[in-house]
């Protein structure tokens, strides 16, 4: 299964999780049966709040699932619309993240738990 987490920086799964899953400058990419691990540039970092795409900028890479520290209902909706599963994770990097899911630790985001949407914060 291919997951993306959004991150700071390009570390690979050493990478910390980005709060704001839309804003994030990076998608880290994650194998969870291979392991393998790519990180992309975000080129939809920027946007207005409440604006954010999340589908459009990861759904080309071939992801099955989110794992985040949150986001908006509207990102929720999109990624889902894309056939994107979404997870909460509370761990701060993308290994400890991904060890997680893969034990089968992270609860999927149901839409009630989801931010409402222009907030700079973890919220799932």
């Amino acid at each position: 299964m291919r997951l993306c987490l959004p991150t700071v920086h390009d570390s690979g799964r050493a990478a910390m999780l980005s709060d704001h899953f839309g804003s994030a400058p990076f998608f880290t990419i994650v194998d969870s049966e291979s392991g393998a691990t790519e990180t992309v540039a975000n080129h939809h970092a920027r946007h207005a709040p409440g604006s954010c795409d999340a589908a459009r900028g990861i759904a080309e890479h071939g992801v099955d699932a989110v794992l985040c520290l949150g986001l908006g209902r509207r990102a929720l909706a999109s990624l889902e619309q894309a056939g994107i599963s979404v997870f909460v994770s509370t761990a701060g990097t993308v290994g400890a993240a991904v060890d997680a899911f893969v034990a089968g630790g992270l609860p999927h985001l149901e839409a009630q738990a989801a931010c409402g949407g222009g907030q700079r914060h973890h919220c799932g």
